[in-house]
């Protein structure tokens, strides 16, 4: 499995663990073997883990980094989770909860960034239309 990477000028990314900044230049990297890949766009501060969904992809983003925090974070992640889950009636909203739940136990921790993602969309639709 090839991964081709490009990245913008100053842009930052993660592989393993490992962060890369990227020089003046627009440049285009490829990883040969399958490694552990996130861009500085998908990578979440703890400081802006402030929202609900932000504090579900918080704990899945250090498992898929970070193999060894497995435990630690898995235990936050659930709970997050079903905070979250707990708090939400929208049918669409809990499908993206069981999938995400599903790619963490099968450990498809990108897949489950990804549906990560959908739920912090949710919450910002939802958060948009209160105001």
């Amino acid at each position: 499995m090839v991964l081709k990477l490009t990245l913008k000028p100053g842009e930052r990314a993660a592989i393993n663990g490992a962060v890369i900044v990227n020089g003046d230049r627009r440049a285009s990297l490829v990883v040969e073997n399958k490694a552990r890949v996130l861009r500085e766009s998908d990578i979440l501060q703890p400081e802006d883990a402030n929202t609900p969904a932000k504090r579900i992809y918080l704990p899945v983003m250090m498992m898929y980094l970070e193999p060894a925090m497995h435990d630690e974070m898995h235990a936050e992640y659930e709970l997050r989770l079903k905070q979250f889950a707990d708090a939400v009636i929208n049918v669409d909203a809990l499908e993206v909860c069981t999938k995400l739940a599903a790619h963490v136990a099968n450990g498809e921790f990108y897949k489950a960034l990804t549906a990560c993602r959908s739920l912090m969309e949710f919450e910002d639709e939802r958060l948009t239309n209160v105001a």
